[in-house]
């Protein structure tokens, strides 16, 4: 992506953060401090995914929060949760430089302490690098200024690293939210992003294969797609670059977060 357009994006993104309003008085005390686990209706034959059985989804839209991507195309939004190092994501860098695929990396503070020169590669070749949290907590639990520290020294970890000033999308661990963690979120300058494709990638010692997270990839797979890869996996890795094949052959196309905000704002813009 050309300079200028990264400049544009950026410039879009923080425009949105710096003019979106809130309704967060409005809602009791109870209501700001009622836990929440992300979930989801899963997608199926292209159809897109739904949160409105979860009881939820007044709160992800009131907070600007992302769950789908543009649906009026078929664009896809690859993201990976880094919480720590199995030995893959150089390897899913390597795919994505070779396929020439945006993504989203978000970082605890485990991994910045942990993988320094993998956070520098992720920023150097373009990609996005987000908050998951310094410690992964369950922010429910924390005050508003603990959530603000926990945010504030994974951003001020990747900018020593990367020079990167900016950091603009946050992932709540664990998928634990209420609206006062995404409205102090938003406070501190970020969009949270959940996802609407995913599937048990996690755990390291139940990997069943590249072909398994193919198939459990490729069947979610439907326009807007906010994909929730977990790099720790061995299957992911290993289905990386036929799942980005394979998707191409169907039509879709690997977009970046910024290009989706960028999108957002440009709607609200016109009349």
């Amino acid at each position: 992506m050309k300079l200028r357009m990264k400049v544009l994006l950026i410039f879009m993104v923080l425009l949105l953060c710096t003019t979106v309003q809130f309704s967060y008085n409005k809602l009791s005390a109870a209501e700001q401090d009622k836990t929440q686990h992300f979930g989801f209706k899963r997608s199926l034959n292209e159809k897109l995914p739904s949160i409105q059985e979860e009881g939820f989804a007044d709160i992800i839209e009131k907070n600007e929060a992302l769950f789908l991507g543009n649906t009026s195309k078929k664009a896809l939004y690859l993201t990976f949760d880094n919480g720590y190092e199995n030995g893959f994501t150089a390897p899913i860098l390597d795919v994505l430089k070779e396929k020439k695929v945006p993504a989203a990396f978000f970082v605890t503070g485990h991994y910045i302490k942990d993988q320094p020169e993998l956070i520098k590669r992720m920023a150097k070749e373009g990609h996005i690098i987000g908050n998951h949290s310094w410690s992964h907590p369950d922010m429910t639990t924390m005050s508003n200024d603990q959530i603000r520290q926990e945010l504030a020294k994974v951003k001020e970890g990747v900018a020593q690293l990367t020079g990167q000033s900016n950091m603009n999308y946050l992932r709540p661990p664990r998928g634990i939210f209420n609206d006062r963690v995404l409205a102090i979120s938003h406070e501190e300058g970020y969009i949270s992003a959940f996802w609407s494709l995913a599937y048990k990638d996690w755990e390291v010692n139940k990997q069943r294969g590249a072909d398994y997270a193919y198939q459990q990839v490729m069947k979610q797979l439907h326009p807007g797609s906010i994909m929730l890869i977990h790099s720790v996996s061995s299957d992911n890795a290993g289905a990386l670059a036929r799942i980005i094949d394979d998707a191409r052959a169907k039509g879709y196309t690997f977009e970046s977060l910024d290009q989706l905000m960028a999108e957002r704002l440009l709607g609200n813009l016109l009349p």
